[in-house]
């Protein structure tokens, strides 16, 4: 039995090429990096086999190449009370492997990192300014301020956390940020979710982090708006709004079945973590890749913790990178193989 002749042709500059399908060849791409993978020594210093070869060349092709030679990046920033610290630490390891990001979207504390990075702050100021956050940071939270909710029935003022946030982003607005960037909040007297994607960044980010029952919703563009972690816990369809085609999802949520909460706002804080584990399950399948740094244990008090939330973060996001790195490589596949000389249908 005779095979199929390969169909190819020779071109006015003496390359050949070849029409493979889409399938065929993002297949033989994928048993080679899966090759290279369960094939690799353990605790090999440097990997000089073909496979790793070809996947290290790959990874320079795709990092290097203009976001029209490869897929749109879209870094989607969860949710997540002070846990979403850990995504300074993610974004720093994914910064330091020359990982490419297009677009960034981000809920609540994910708005807060997400605005800075896509602001162009240095990761070494973002990462000085979520050291300093409490439970009190930019917020009236202070322990006679929540007597006079409980006691008057009077919701407290979120104003301190924009003010705060213009110190560190000043008054930039959307279309001024070096990455596009969105944010989600939610308007507490429709149940929808806002994406926020024009206008003023800190006014947006204080909405999407301004957390419900404690804090007054906030009136904005006729909307009254609360943390966007209630319906939108990872922003995957933000992200793919701004453009984004492949997108990488850093989700901080927390580990609900052991912790008990000690008084009414830590209740209140786990409802909402809870709802949103519910709305992530289905968000989760949205997203190309995920890293989920292990800070389900953290409390929205434990500050002292914060350091601690972004070093787990750059652990679990460098133990992931090559295998975030081959999910890219293969999405970029049908793009790159016109710069090869092959046809992709």
């Amino acid at each position: 039995m005779t095979n199929e002749p390969q169909r190819h042709r020779v071109t006015e500059n003496g390359f050949l090429v070849t029409a493979v399908t889409k399938k065929t060849l993002c297949l033989c791409v994928s048993v080679v990096l899966l090759f290279s993978f369960f094939s690799a020594p353990v605790n090999a210093a440097i990997d000089l086999s073909s496979e790793a070869l070809l996947r290290d060349h790959l990874w320079r092709e795709v990092r290097q190449a203009p976001s029209g030679r490869r897929p749109k990046v879209g870094l989607v920033l969860s949710a997540g009370s002070l846990r979403g610290v850990a995504h300074v630490g993610v974004i720093s390891a994914l910064e330091d492997a020359g990982f490419p990001i297009d677009y960034v979207a981000g809920t609540s504390m994910g708005a807060v990192v997400g605005a800075m990075y896509a602001a162009g702050l240095p990761l070494k100021r973002i990462f000085e300014w979520t050291s300093t956050i409490n439970v009190g940071t930019g917020n009236d939270l202070s322990s006679a301020r929540l007597i006079s909710l409980l006691l008057f029935d009077k919701l407290l003022s979120s104003e301190k956390t924009e003010v705060m946030l213009r110190k560190g982003i000043g008054s930039i607005r959307f279309d001024q940020t070096l990455k596009p960037f969105a944010c989600v909040a939610m308007d507490v007297y429709t149940g929808e979710a806002i994406i926020f994607r024009d206008g003023d960044v800190a006014k947006a980010v204080r909405a999407s982090m301004n957390l419900p029952g404690i804090f007054k919703p906030l009136e904005y563009r006729h909307r009254f708006l609360v943390d966007g972690g209630v319906v939108d816990y990872i922003p995957v369809d933000a992200a793919k709004l701004l453009g984004a085609e492949w997108t990488l999802a850093s989700v901080t949520e927390t580990d609900y079945t052991t912790s008990r909460p000690q008084n009414v706002l830590e209740s209140l804080l786990q409802v909402i973590d809870i709802r949103g584990s519910y709305l992530s399950q289905e968000q989760r399948r949205h997203a190309d890749f995920l890293i989920e740094p292990p800070v389900g244990d953290i409390g929205m008090f434990e500050d002292h913790r914060i350091g601690e939330a972004i070093e787990k973060g750059v652990i679990t996001a460098s133990a992931r990178l090559d295998a975030a790195k081959e999910s890219l490589i293969l999405a970029s596949i049908p793009k790159l193989a016109g710069a090869w000389g092959v046809k992709v249908k």
